[in-house]
């Protein structure tokens, strides 16, 4: 595995040796970062990377991405499908999990490696893209499923494609009469912003209405460029909401989650889902009790407009989906 590539930015990280080098790691933490790449990809961007305090041991920025050697314990109730995309997939890169709608996964490679990500086991640099020939195949699914009335684009994360190739995909997606709305979910506008250009914004320009929803976990994510990347989709059309899961160590306070909340709407973001922890093998460190999470929500009621409180849902096991967490 290469230690970086080059970006517009700069280099991004892609090993124990890359971050040691890079001053994120120290010397001692080398050898166990390195065992956990072994396993679960690693990809800092040079925008994330200088978010990171590395003199702050509980830095919140770096407990999403550097790793940690706890990943490489399984605790017994974590499993490698979480979310059971794979008793929902038809066809290779489809999972179909609700009537009305169904995800789009056209590749697995992100721009950052989350280390709680609930598909931690299938993304990396390899990048899982579909070949010319299952995209054809997923996208007829698609055009031969009228149930369906939205397509949820995600893997990976699909602003890692070319714009050509994004704006060809959503353009086939809504040339189909019973799809309403295309949903793209991602990182890229706060992990690598300079991706955010006129030819991407142009992509998402659709004969049917293109959300994208914007995948933040704490205010310092909301960088200058990252607002105006946000701000380039806003002034093209591009519907916003945010997403976020919830993170010990990283906004289980009502402090963080309401500098998270404000940042979100400064930035036009509707902050849409706070997500409990999907058990993913090796995330435990991360896990927040539900009754902690409607707590802190209970404490955000009053001090933040209603419109930047978020619904908080759990996917349910086996498939079930989401439902509000404290609910049936």
């Amino acid at each position: 595995m290469p230690d970086g590539d080059t970006t517009r930015q700069g280099r991004t990280l892609r090993s124990a040796r890359a971050l040691r080098e890079a001053g994120l790691i120290p010397p001692a933490a080398e050898a166990a970062a390195a065992r956990v790449a072994e396993r679960y990809a690693i990809s800092v961007t040079p925008h994330v990377a200088r978010l990171i305090d590395p003199a702050d041991p509980a830095d919140p920025i770096a407990r999403q991405y550097i790793p940690d050697a706890a990943e490489l314990a399984t605790a017994p109730h974590e499993v490698d499908d979480p979310t059971a995309d794979g008793p929902f997939t038809p066809v290779k890169g489809v999972v179909h999990r609700y009537p009305d709608r169904a995800l789009l996964k056209p590749l697995l490679a992100c721009p950052v490696y989350c280390r709680f990500c609930f598909r931690r086991e299938v993304v990396g640099p390899d990048g899982g893209l579909l070949t010319e020939a299952e995209l054809d195949a997923a996208l007829a699914w698609f055009e031969a499923t009228p149930a369906v009335k939205e397509a949820v684009l995600t893997g990976g994360d699909p602003l890692m494609l070319s714009p050509r190739r994004l704006g060809a995909i959503l353009a086939r997606l809504a040339a189909a009469a019973h799809i309403e709305t295309l949903r793209i979910h991602t990182r890229v506008p706060v992990a690598d912003p300079g991706r955010i250009d006129a030819a991407m914004a142009a992509a998402l320009d659709q004969d049917k209405p293109v959300f994208l929803a914007v995948h933040a976990n704490h205010a310092r994510e909301f960088t200058a460029e990252a607002q105006d990347a946000l701000a380039r989709l806003a002034r093209a059309g591009v519907p916003l909401l945010g997403q976020t899961v919830l993170l010990r160590g990283v906004n289980d306070s009502p402090e963080a989650l309401e500098a998270l909340f404000r940042a979100m709407i400064r930035a036009r973001v509707k902050p849409y889902y706070l997500h409990a922890l999907d058990p993913a093998p090796g995330t435990a460190r991360f896990a927040v009790p539900d009754e902690d999470g409607l707590a802190l929500l209970r404490a955000l009621r009053g001090r933040v407009p209603g419109h930047a409180i978020p619904d908080f849902v759990r996917e349910r096991p086996q498939g079930g989906g989401k439902r509000p967490v404290g609910q049936a």
